[in-house]
């Protein structure tokens, strides 16, 4: 039986593979993001449906919500990214502010907000899963405080929906080429230095983070629920 599928952010890079993944199984996929254009090339390629929704905005939430199905089985909270490479770096203690909220709301608030508002939707035997980070265990300003936070909070979210037969767990990339995360700032020796930290001997693909979220969305999962699922080539092996 075909799944209802949730991907935020999933336009680009990882959310689209992650997209592609689950509409190649037979789901119904519905995939969001801010920009009409990606989201709809991938819904005309798959055919997903597209819906543009700004994930850390309340109230466009809540328009989503009222679009959907009126059950969830999956839902994959990939919105997000480092904003500070948006950021200019000029003011005060102002700006700083402004800027390290930024990437809460971005990469810790989205999540949040899409799984509140959809948590009665999801079904028993569904399955949450967020999009994290390496960034959470080796730094990276707020961006990797954000990442951090939403293991954090990943964890009380998986008290309170395993009553109901509902996983959440978090996969947490490291390099992954072919995105557009460094927004083409990254420089051929520091992918080197990403490349040579890990024990693979090559960065990440945007299918190798699909393949770790369908396998924790299917029934082979049932029994894995608050755990952070590091998928770096081994760049970060925490204990």
């Amino acid at each position: 039986m075909a799944r209802t599928v949730l991907v935020t952010g999933g336009g680009t890079g990882i959310g689209r593979a992650i997209a592609r993944q689950f509409a190649a199984l037979g789901d119904d996929v519905v995939v969001t993001g801010r920009r009409a254009g990606p989201i709809r090339a991938l819904a005309e390629e798959t055919g997903a449906r597209a819906l543009v929704c700004d994930h850390t905005d309340p109230a466009a939430v809540e328009h989503l919500v009222g679009l959907l199905p009126g059950t969830v089985d999956v839902l994959v909270n990939n919105a997000g990214g480092n904003t500070d490479f948006d950021a200019d770096g000029a003011g005060g203690l102002a700006a700083y502010a402004r800027d390290f909220r930024a990437n809460l709301d971005a990469n810790l608030v989205s999540a949040a907000l899409t799984t509140k508002a959809l948590e009665e939707r999801l079904v028993a035997s569904g399955s949450v899963i967020q999009i994290g980070s390496i960034a959470a265990g080796q730094g990276a300003g707020s961006y990797g405080a954000a990442k951090a936070g939403l293991i954090a909070w990943n964890l009380d979210l998986a008290k309170g929906l395993g009553r109901r037969g509902v996983t959440a767990n978090v996969v947490a990339p490291g390099y992954v080429a072919t995105t557009e995360f460094f927004r083409d700032r990254l420089t051929g020796e520091r992918q080197d230095a990403l490349v040579a930290a890990t024990s693979t001997g090559r960065a990440g693909t945007p299918e190798d983070i699909a393949g770790a979220v369908l396998f924790l969305a299917s029934t082979a999962a049932r029994h894995v629920t608050g755990q952070v699922l590091q998928v770096n080539g081994g760049a970060y092996t925490p204990l």
